[in-house]
């Protein structure tokens, strides 16, 4: 059964769902779409427009689909706004950020985890079981992959992209993109492969070995992308996820690619 907190003030256009709970002092606004099951714990702000899927829990003082903090916005322009997946899960003063144009909403995927402070700027994406840990952030444009985990106040540069299953460890730097399945510190410096995760899915050893392999010979040596993207290719005749890393280095990218050797302290680790 729906419950609406008397305290909350709910606006004329909001779309609300079967079995939605809506706590005590909530302010929801414009063109929201609340579905089913959807629980905000008290003291949400929601701004449309803005799709809150099934299941979803906002806990207190979570601010979602104001205005990007971005000078070219004005009051009233064109915003797509936010989309916000199912059995997702914001703790206490998440913040999202709507779209700066009309087309693409700024995303959060279905069964994310965004723990206390983590926030996603403007025409960010995150794909489905993302967690964020506390205090970590996404700049404008940012794009994290399926299963990738942001440890505690992990800052993703603007535009960045993180791959699928990629660990980013706290405090991380991401100025670079992350290639899927590698783990990141410090000032985007690839580490490793994100072992655990992959054994934790269930990827078959052979395949968390090509993977390994890849990660040795190519985002340990010195070499220019379109040298990482064939040697990739090269590598990924058995290996259908050494073909996913081929594919994210090649893609449309606008930062440059992280990588693992070592450099001196006045070098960037990318390329």
């Amino acid at each position: 059964m729906t419950s609406v907190h008397p305290t909350s003030i709910i606006s004329k256009d909001c779309e609300i769902g079967e079995g939605v709970v809506i706590g005590p002092w909530c302010v929801v606004s414009g063109r929201v779409k609340l579905a089913d099951g959807v629980r905000l714990i008290g003291n949400v702000y929601l701004n449309g427009p803005l799709t809150i899927g099934a299941r979803s829990v906002l806990y207190p003082f979570c601010a979602i689909g104001f205005a990007a903090q971005h000078l070219k916005v004005k009051p009233g322009d064109p915003t797509a706004g936010v989309v916000i997946g199912e059995d997702s899960i914001l703790r206490e003063h998440c913040t999202v950020h709507a779209a700066t144009h009309d087309a693409i909403p700024t995303t959060v995927g279905n069964r994310n985890l965004m723990m206390v402070n983590s926030h996603l700027g403007h025409d960010a994406r995150t794909g489905n079981d993302v967690v964020l840990v506390n205090n970590s952030a996404l700049g404008g444009h940012g794009v994290v992959g399926d299963n990738a985990t942001l440890g505690g106040g992990a800052l993703l540069h603007q535009f960045t992209r993180i791959g699928r299953m990629a660990f980013i460890g706290g405090g991380t730097r991401a100025v670079a993109d992350v290639p899927p399945f590698c783990s990141a510190v410090e000032r985007s410096r690839l580490t490793g492969i994100n072992l655990i995760g992959m054994r934790r899915a269930g990827f078959p050893r052979d395949q968390i070995t090509a993977v390994r392999e890849a990660f040795r010979k190519v985002f340990r040596e010195p070499m220019t992308r379109p040298e990482m993207i064939e040697m990739l290719n090269k590598l990924s005749v058995r290996s259908p996820l050494v073909a996913e890393m081929a594919e994210f280095v090649g893609g449309c990218a606008n930062r440059p690619i992280s990588v693992g050797y070592d450099r001196d302290d006045r070098e960037d680790a990318m390329v």
